[in-house]
Order: structure tokens, then C-alpha cells, then sequence
């Protein structure tokens, strides 16, 4: 069993891939005005409590829901540390703050995040939502997951009240990238009912190749390469070519020798549309090889 894979699922059986006329039998969420799309480079855990760059954007960016943007009525987030064979939305009431991680201060364990779940909204966006092979119905994940630090590091900052709900979707990372792109395509009319879609992972994650001392200004080569390649897809507008990253060799396995943290990324992309405005921020790197790029939608 993968790392957060649910013993003890719902299947949510439908015979149509999810679409906006599919979505419209929400009865839980209300139509809304178009929310954005975030990809959160998320980076060290220590960045959920460290009052450094990383953290004080996240506060920012929060604190633009409400006044620039909608309030959501509910996140959904891609973090890249749930792994699981089949996609599951957590369905739980209450979902545990996951703490999973090792060597950190005590002050990091203690951190907490009660959002609530949105069991309901679950079951319904379940309903619809399909694994793009169409052979394997989304599940709801009653008692195995619940909020790892790629989902509470950024949204504690941003939303530090934990009084919108909160859902996380896992990633099936035995299936290829393309399909990853293709179920956060399916995404996309949520945003129009209030929910706030986000990806969280890293554009460049090599934990092998870390140097702890490094300045956010300093990354290797590669690292660097990499970054600027993706950066430039999303930039143009060119996020279908996003899914097609190993095409780059040698490039993309020095920057994911797992790609568990890129696919978040093809989630939110999927989610967006390439004629959307596109705003870059934390344009830099952690510990050399960490790209902390971050990217809003809309």
C-alpha cells in the first residue's frame, strides 16, 4: 500500500466524465464568480512556522480572498505527499492534522489545522469526478489521510482561521502524467462554485542534491534550467506541453528523481485555462535545489 493509500473508501460509481453540466447537480456549493487556481511551491515544512519570504506571500496571498478575489466556499488542494492507488477525496467530518515528516522541531509537531471537512461536498464532487482511464471510480477516504504539511504548511498562513472547509484530493502515481493534466481539467468548473483549487508541491525537487546554506539566489544549473523551462510554458500559455516534462531527459530526472512534487502542479494547471492572466511569485530556490515558484491563475 502507497503512502496514504484508504483501506476503507467509498466508491463513487458514474458513467460521464465531470463537466460544468455535471457540476451543475452540486447542491452543496452555490455558483460563485470564477475563483483562481494556485500552485504552491511549498518547500520545507519549516516554512509554515519560519517568519521568512515564504511564509509572509502565503499571509499576502490569503488575505487577498475577500477583497481582490471571492471568499471560497471551499479549498480543494493537491498536496504531492498523498500517494494512492486510484484518486480518493478525503470524506472525513474532521480530518486529522498529518504530521509526516521526521527531525524537526517539537514547535512543528505541535502546529495544528482544524478546517473542517466537507463530507457532502465530497460525495458530490465524487459523484462526477472520474480517474481519466475511466476504469476506476473516485473514492471517498473516510479514515486513512486527512491534512499532510503540503496542505496545512501553505493554508495555515493563508487562511489561519481554519474556518473554510477543506478537502484534499490524492494523486494516483502509478497513472501517467497526462492524466494527471486531465483530471485537473475536470476541475475546472469547480471554480465557478466557490471552490479555491491548489496545488502543492515543488517545480524543481531534488532532496538528494540539497545544501542547506544555500541563498534563495543560488540553485544549480539544472535546477535553474528546469525552472526557467516550465516558467516559460506557463507564462505563454502553453500548459498542455506541462504534462510532457520527462521529454527533457537527463533535465527532468535531475529535477524530480521522484515526480511526486511536479504533478501537483499539472492538477492546478489543468484546472486553469492558458488565455488567463498569470502571476509568478517566490520566484526562487530553497536549499539549491528546491524551486519555490509559485504561480496564481485568473
Amino acid at each position: 500500500m502507497m503512502a496514504g493509500a484508504a483501506s476503507a473508501v467509498l466508491p463513487l460509481m458514474t458513467t460521464q466524465p465531470a463537466s460544468a453540466a455535471a457540476f451543475e447537480r452540486l447542491k452543496s456549493l452555490k455558483k460563485s464568480p470564477r475563483l483562481p487556481v494556485l500552485f504552491v511551491g511549498h518547500g520545507s515544512p519549516m516554512n509554515a512556522i519560519g517568519d521568512n519570504e515564504y511564509r509572509r506571500s502565503w499571509q499576502a496571498l490569503g488575505a487577498e480572498f475577500g477583497a481582490k478575489y471571492p471568499r471560497p466556499q471551499l479549498i480543494l488542494c493537491i498536496s504531492a505527499h498523498w500517494i494512492t492507488r486510484g484518486w480518493y477525496l478525503t470524506g472525513m467530518d474532521k480530518p486529522p492534522t498529518i504530521h509526516d515528516f521526521g527531525g524537526f522541531p517539537q514547535e512543528l509537531f505541535d502546529q495544528q489545522y482544524p478546517a473542517p471537512g466537507a463530507p457532502v461536498a465530497a460525495a458530490e464532487i465524487g459523484r462526477d469526478l472520474r480517474s481519466p482511464d475511466a476504469n476506476q471510480p473516485v473514492g471517498l477516504d473516510m479514515h486513512e489521510w486527512g491534512f499532510d504539511h503540503g496542505t496545512w504548511s501553505v493554508l495555515k498562513p493563508m487562511f489561519p482561521k481554519a474556518d473554510i472547509p477543506v478537502i484534499q484530493l490524492s494523486m494516483d502515481y502509478h497513472r501517467p502524467p497526462a492524466e494527471h493534466y486531465a483530471l485537473g481539467r475536470q476541475l475546472r468548473a469547480l471554480r465557478e462554485r466557490g471552490v479555491l483549487i491548489v496545488g502543492s508541491g515543488n517545480i524543481v525537487h531534488n532532496l538528494r542534491a540539497t545544501q542547506r546554506q544555500a541563498a534563495s539566489n543560488q540553485a544549480y544549473d539544472w535546477a535553474i534550467e528546469f525552472d526557467r523551462l516550465v516558467a516559460g510554458q506557463l507564462q505563454s500559455g502553453n500548459l498542455d506541453a506541462l504534462d510532457g516534462f520527462q521529454k527533457s531527459g537527463e533535465l527532468a530526472r535531475l529535477a524530480h528523481p521522484t515526480h511526486d512534487h511536479y504533478l501537483p502542479l499539472l492538477h492546478a494547471a489543468g484546472a486553469a485555462d492558458g488565455r488567463e492572466p498569470v502571476r509568478f511569485f517566490n520566484g526562487n530556490f530553497q536549499a539549491a535545489s528546491i524551486s519555490m515558484r509559485s504561480v496564481v491563475w485568473g
